[in-house]
């Protein structure tokens, strides 16, 4: 994944779309149940953090991208967004 694509994907502030899902009930309600202990405001951004989770995966696998690969690596280190998106303007800027 390129550096650009990266600090769009980094902004917090990114456009969203309304989506339909159907999914079983209990599945929401244990996604209701979890989202708190796991620091989430509700269970829609837990939800999302579980897509995105599982898309970055598997781009990650499809495109062999190194980069993303790093970048999901030191947020799971604990590397703030901010940290993340100041580096990759340095990077971006050479």
């Amino acid at each position: 994944m390129k550096a650009e694509t990266l600090k769009k994907r980094l902004d917090r502030n990114r456009p969203m779309t309304t989506i339909t899902i159907r999914m079983p009930e209990d599945v929401i309600e244990d996604l209701k149940r979890v989202a708190p202990l796991l620091g989430f405001s509700g269970y829609q951004p837990l939800a999302r953090a579980y897509i995105g989770q599982g898309l970055r995966t598997d781009l990650e696998r499809l495109e062999g991208d190194t980069v993303s690969a790093l970048i999901a690596s030191l947020k799971r280190h604990g590397v703030s967004d901010e940290l993340l998106q100041e580096a990759l303007g340095e990077v971006t800027q050479h």
